[in-house]
């Protein structure tokens, strides 16, 4: 019974919790690109530049829409980029979906934007499959704010991601344990003209497409070299 309720409630924030019309691939990539901007711009509360430059892949949702009344809902849809081989440059962005559900006493409707950094060639194969989720077949925590701050922590030395979130302006680590990560099937055809699968498009065979373009120079003026 739960998991019936918990299908049809994933089906209405697909929609949009506020019943807002589902905005165009393109134009959630610009909203990742001020994400983006924002995050690596925020001083002393911002990620890590010595983290940003260690990941293997960087996630950006920005809108995740979290709300409920008994029973809580995550659902968003964002991008997702990795470094090419050998670890200088970007590849092109392939679209995903974030969902996962809680049960407990919940009230109103959120939203808040997302990054998670992918720390390392485990966690980067798991974006390769079809489906994972956070805490289950992926390690992750919340990761910690300070563009000085020293990557040498427990939780950065064991996580696979780490995760960020932006609500009301403010940046902090965020847990997002039993949250699904999957393919974007219907915005990968919106952007590439056709059906093309992530694994593909993070191969880094697959030419960044125009509307893409901000996000790639944006990826490689912030951390353009993977660094040890």
């Amino acid at each position: 019974m739960k998991t019936k309720i918990l299908s049809i409630l994933l089906s209405v924030a697909a929609v949009g919790l506020s019943g807002a019309p589902k905005a165009p691939a393109t134009e959630r990539l610009q909203e990742a690109v001020d994400l983006l901007t924002e995050m690596m711009a925020a001083s002393d509360r911002g990620v890590p530049q010595d983290l940003l430059n260690k990941s293997r892949c960087v996630v950006l949702v920005p809108g995740l829409k979290k709300g409920g009344l008994i029973f809580g809902v995550k659902y968003g849809r964002g991008f997702v980029a990795c470094r090419k081989a050998g670890g200088v440059g970007w590849t092109a962005p392939a679209a995903i979906r974030v969902e996962g559900g809680s049960f407990g006493i919940q009230g109103g409707v959120s939203e808040q934007d997302v990054m998670l950094l992918v720390m390392n060639d485990t966690g980067m194969k798991h974006l390769l499959s079809n489906k994972f989720t956070l805490g289950g077949e992926a390690t992750a925590a919340a990761g910690p704010v300070g563009r000085d701050l020293s990557a040498q922590t427990d939780a950065v030395m064991r996580a696979e991601m780490l995760s960020y979130s932006r609500s009301r302006g403010l940046f902090a680590g965020i847990s997002l344990q039993g949250a699904t990560l999957r393919p974007d099937s219907d915005s990968n055809r919106e952007l590439y003209g056709r059906d093309i699968e992530n694994k593909d498009i993070l191969s880094g065979k697959i030419a960044v497409p125009a509307a893409a373009q901000r996000l790639e120079g944006l990826l490689n003026k912030n951390s353009s070299r993977l660094t040890k």
